[in-house]
């Protein structure tokens, strides 16, 4: 019996979505041992501990009463209350016509066999499941499965680098010194920190990122599958998340307006939780450092627009209009940040360049940009649109001038509601340049820097020590 279909009968009450079915698909691997290491990131109430910590572990046992399997929590009652759901499965009459050889004591009966909260064995055979809190101690015990669920509490535990660092010690020093060479392992977390113990495997071992289910195939006992469910959807559909961008992962559930509003509340937290993104105010760039306004000052001597094309498939188009006032300072008062097609955003920016006063227009002419210049050239009869091509690295740019953008910027007041992914984008944008999924929102900004520097510059050299009038 397949793992889905063992899930609905023990589970009728189930109501599985498509990503649960992709999520069971990927646990049956790992209960068949085609996957010995598998790492499972999904956003809050999306029903992960129930397939990994309730239903896998009875499915696993049914298949080879005679496995020892381990759950581990941040703490010891959230463990045994796992064991305690799976031990219910296993007496239960459905699970009894499935496997009928994994049996377990029942009622007062004497009976030589363990059964407790934390630990129960197997009737006629060594399997075993024992649960046990973060910390605890597993001395004496081997572990054929070792069942990693949600290690931290809340953000306060990963964000301590105390906690952090006994977790990474009591990984080491006793789960992995539990296991042999026939061990398996799985962890199912919501992502708190990006140096959480996951953050941790992927800076030691090897880890892929599952898209197809090909991959599998391929896959070594060393290295580490991983499957990250988002909330909501970025990038481009894969076989085994064929969702569109911007869609939900329950809609009925967590629907996609829903989770928009706890974006807004905070990026950088939803980011770590429902996104599996997760990034610390110190390892920030910009955060939430940028100033914003109510309303444009008196003194603005110019208006202008910058614009970066989207560069591959799942990037951003970045158009961004600003204003200038005499000191300097540029404020921000549109934007358009789309993943949409060229034919889509040629429009966009175009009616949002003639709704503004800009007169000046720059955009990027690396991938297309020079025939997207021209269409808003065309569409836009009283701008002046120049383009160039961006040579310059990248990465140097928007690290070199990351202080002068939170200075010299200012945000419209209420832009974390306009422009939603731009604000999580920008605030949540690492140091670490090779962390970051897209450049495209800090590229604009820095660009923008950059050129009304340059516009400086050749203002002093031409009008010397005297005030230009413009």
């Amino acid at each position: 019996m397949i793992f889905e279909e063992f899930a609905t009968t023990v589970y009728p009450f189930l109501e599985l979505q498509q990503f649960h079915r992709s999520y069971y698909r990927l646990l049956e691997a790992f209960a068949e041992g085609r996957v010995k290491k598998l790492i499972i990131t999904m956003p809050p109430q999306h029903g992960k501990s129930v397939g990994a910590s309730t239903l896998l572990p009875a499915y696993m046992l049914g298949l080879n009463p005679d496995l020892r399997i381990a759950i581990a929590s941040y703490s010891a009652s959230l463990a045994s209350k796992f064991n305690r759901r799976v031990q219910r499965i296993l007496e239960s009459d459905e699970y009894g016509e499935i496997f009928p050889e994994t049996t377990i004591k029942r009622g007062n009966k004497s009976c030589s066999y363990i059964r407790t909260a934390d630990e129960v064995e197997i009737i006629g055979h060594h399997g075993s499941l024992i649960s046990v809190g973060r910390e605890g101690s597993l001395t004496g015990n081997r572990v054929d499965c070792f069942i990693l669920d949600d290690l931290y509490k809340d953000a306060m535990e990963a964000n301590s680098p105390i906690i952090r660092e006994n977790c990474r010690e009591w990984y080491t020093s006793v789960v992995r010194t539990r296991m042999h060479n026939a061990s398996q392992e799985i962890m199912v977390f919501t992502r708190w920190h990006e140096h959480d113990l996951i953050g941790t495997i992927r800076e030691c071992e090897r880890v892929i990122d599952l898209e197809q289910w090909s991959e599998l195939d391929a896959v070594d006992d060393d290295t580490w599958v991983s499957l990250n469910f988002e909330a909501l959807k970025v990038g481009p559909a894969t076989e085994i998340d064929p969702r569109q961008t911007g869609t939900a992962l329950w809609e009925e559930q967590h629907s996609a307006a829903l989770l928009a509003s706890k974006r807004r509340l905070d990026p950088q937290k939803f980011e770590c939780l429902y996104q599996g993104n997760p990034s610390t105010p110190e390892g920030l760039l910009y955060g939430n450092n940028f100033s914003t306004y109510n309303a444009l000052p008196r003194e603005i001597v110019r208006y202008g627009n910058y614009t970066d094309t989207a560069d591959m498939g799942d990037d951003y188009l970045c158009s961004i209009c600003y204003a200038v006032d005499s000191d300097g300072v540029i404020y921000i008062t549109d934007c358009i940040y789309s993943r949409e097609p060229m034919e889509v955003t040629e429009q966009l920016v175009s009616q949002m360049i003639n709704n503004s006063a800009t007169r000046f227009a720059t955009i990027e002419s690396n991938n297309g940009g020079r025939g997207f210049a021209r269409v808003v050239q065309r569409l836009c009869p009283r701008v002046k649109v120049e383009w160039f091509h961006q040579s310059n690295n990248k990465e140097a740019r928007i690290l070199s001038n990351s202080a002068t953008v939170i200075h010299s910027l200012r945000m419209p007041h209420d832009w974390h509601l306009r422009w939603p992914e731009l604000y999580t984008h920008l605030t949540t944008y690492r140091r670490l340049y090779s962390a970051n999924r897209w450049h495209d929102a800090a590229d604009v900004l820095t660009g923008i820097i950059e050129q009304q520097t340059d516009s400086h510059i050749r203002k002093v050299r031409f009008f010397g020590n005297q005030t230009p009038h413009l």
